[in-house]
Order: C-alpha cells, then sequence, then structure tokens
C-alpha cells in the first residue's frame, strides 16, 4: 500500500486508519534513524491482522510510496487504491504476475515493497522461515535496500492492546539475504521486548488510537477509576 489515488483511495485510507484507532489504544514506533533509501523492501514479521495496517500509517508517515502483495485482495480490491495488489495463493500466475509487476514498478517509478516474508500470518514468537520472493525482488532490483521491521502487540496497561514498531538499519546485501534478514527482524523483536519495559521514551507516537473508559470518563469531568 502507498499513495492515495482519488476520491477511492482517500475512502480506503481513512478507513484503515479508522480501524487502527478503533483497535488499539496508541500505535507507537521507533522510525529510521536516517531517511530510507528509494527503493526498499520494507520486511515485518507478521504476527497479527493488523499487521498490514500499522505498516501501511508507517509508511505513509515516512512518505514511502509502496506496494503490498495481499492473499485476499479479491475480497476487497479497494485496497488497490492504495497500493495493494493480487497474491492468491492458489493461483501461481497471478503471484508471477505480481511479482514481475512489482519488480517494474520498483526499478521505473522507485515504489518500494512491503512484504511479509514468512508468508502467512501466524501466531507469535517464533519467527518462520523467510521465502524465496525476498532474495528474488532484491536481486532484481538494483540497490534496493532491504529494512527490517519489527511489529509487537501488549496487552495489559490498557482496555486496548498497544503496538510498537522498530526499524533496523538496512541489511548488508549478499549471500543468504533472507536467512540474515530473519536474524535481524528477531533481533529488533527481542531488543523492542526490553525497550518497552524498561525504556519506553525511545518510541514516538505513531498513531493515536481508543482512550481507556476511564480515560474517557476523567476527560468529560466525570469521577473515572485512577489507574495506580
Amino acid at each position: 500500500m502507498g499513495q492515495v489515488q482519488g476520491t477511492l483511495g482517500r475512502l480506503v485510507d481513512a478507513m484503515v486508519r479508522r480501524s487502527v484507532r478503533k483497535a488499539f489504544h496508541r500505535v507507537w514506533w521507533i522510525p529510521p534513524e536516517q531517511p530510507l533509501p528509494r527503493p526498499c523492501i520494507l520486511v515485518p514479521n507478521h504476527h497479527g491482522w493488523h499487521d498490514g495496517y500499522v505498516m501501511y500509517l508507517a509508511a505513509t508517515q515516512l512518505g514511502l510510496p509502496i506496494v503490498d502483495w495481499i492473499q485476499e485482495y479479491d475480497a476487497f480490491p479497494l485496497f488497490g487504491k492504495i497500493g495493494g495488489m493480487p497474491f492468491p495463493a492458489d493461483d501461481p500466475a497471478r503471484r508471477a504476475a505480481t511479482i514481475k509487476k512489482t519488480i517494474r514498478m520498483m526499478r521505473e517509478d522507485g515504489r518500494s515493497l512491503m512484504l511479509f516474508a514468512e508468508g502467512i500470518l501466524h501466531r507469535p514468537p517464533e519467527l518462520m522461515t523467510f521465502g524465496k520472493s525476498l532474495e528474488l525482488v532484491a536481486g532484481k532490483v538494483p540497490g534496493v535496500a532491504v529494512v527490517p521491521v519489527s511489529i509487537r502487540y501488549e496487552m495489559g496497561l490498557h482496555e486496548r492492546p498497544e503496538c510498537f514498531l522498530g526499524f533496523g538499519a538496512p541489511v548488508e546485501p549478499g549471500d543468504r539475504l533472507a536467512y540474515r534478514t530473519r536474524l535481524e527482524v528477531q533481533r529488533l523483536l527481542d531488543e523492542g521486548a526490553v525497550w518497552i519495559r524498561h525504556d519506553p521514551g525511545r518510541y514516538q507516537v505513531l498513531a493515536e488510537g481508543t482512550k481507556d473508559v476511564n480515560e474517557r470518563m476523567d476527560m468529560r469531568g466525570l469521577p473515572g477509576r485512577k489507574k495506580r
């Protein structure tokens, strides 16, 4: 997903933001330390249903025009208005066509790719093996930067979960790129688990969500349960 296209694109963009706002108390992130090269491949883990949504918010905040391969694209083709592309599990020909078009867009238009390299949504904390698509695309786009991203969801302090994104430095090109990128994503996840608990000031607000019921009551001047 990426640049918003026309009225329908703005509607889909608003739908994504509304969904994130309703689902979370707040979305936090550690943005890249340096501006990301273009094009790049953003490679996050895939542990949560909202992964694509929060990555979209991060990409738009960074001003990155990107594409996103969506397995269930046909259920909501309007995602194409914000960069979504079809990647059905049961249609190798369409997947191949999407990969080919993505490579062309990256080389000619500077588009970047949001790639869930594990291939499927699954429960944390493990990371699955990263698939071949990462090295295939990276090998076809000269100078592309592969950027690891971690996404963690934390529940407990608020009525709704909090989401934490962490961006790492680009992975050096070369042999075993997928394996080394997976190691970096795992390192970011482990690092984030420590920072969230012991150094949360590292994180910045990416998107506000929905306040807790007691916070909403306090804002209205009503007596709310004070949290310790």
